[in-house]
């Protein structure tokens, strides 16, 4: 999964407005326009080839109008989840001597982080993001889901797959979207 294709999932699982999508990228610090969002909002060409798309004439032509998506980068996806989790849950004010806000290391898997963030911003507990997996037929024990939630480099740390990621947020959206 790439960014954009996460975000996809997430405005569609959380069922945010692209009004909503500008401001919780404001929170997260990154400027935004509505049209700079939607474009951020568009499936690349990479996306379509990967889940085998069918080829009629109609979809080529719709291919090709959305090679003007916008490319969101690694910092863009967790200033936007910052921005979710400040936008659901309000700013909290950061403890003397702590940074305010971590920035995310390259070798820092995107798949744990996002998790991370959404089980914050969401107000999740473990037994939440068990269940919501378990919706997609995922099954997912405490001690798995905490390896996942792990900091990299601790012993019990486990890398999340793309397959945990995309499940959870579809679960998501079977919770939010019935």
């Amino acid at each position: 999964m790439d960014n954009n294709d996460i975000l996809i999932r997430l405005r569609y699982a959380l069922n945010i407005r692209d009004i909503d999508m500008v401001k919780i990228f404001k929170l997260g610090d990154v400027e935004l326009t509505v049209e700079e969002v939607r474009k951020l909002l568009i499936k690349s060409k990479d996306t379509y080839r990967y889940n085998n798309a069918v080829d009629d004439d109609d979809e080529k032509e719709e291919k090709e109008e959305k090679e003007e998506n916008i490319k969101c980068n690694n910092r863009m996806l967790e200033s936007f989840l910052n921005g979710l989790i400040i936008f659901k849950r309000g700013k909290q004010d950061p403890k003397p001597g702590q940074p305010e806000i971590p920035v995310l290391k390259n070798s820092e898997n995107l798949n744990n982080m996002m998790l991370k963030k959404l089980k914050i911003a969401l107000s999740l507990t473990s037994d939440d993001v068990i269940d919501i997996l378990k919706e997609t037929g995922v099954i997912l024990t405490k001690g798995e889901l905490s390896a996942l939630l792990r900091k990299e480099g601790h012993k019990h740390y486990k890398e999340c797959g793309d397959k945990y990621a995309r499940n959870f947020i579809k679960g998501l959206a079977i919770k939010n979207r019935g």
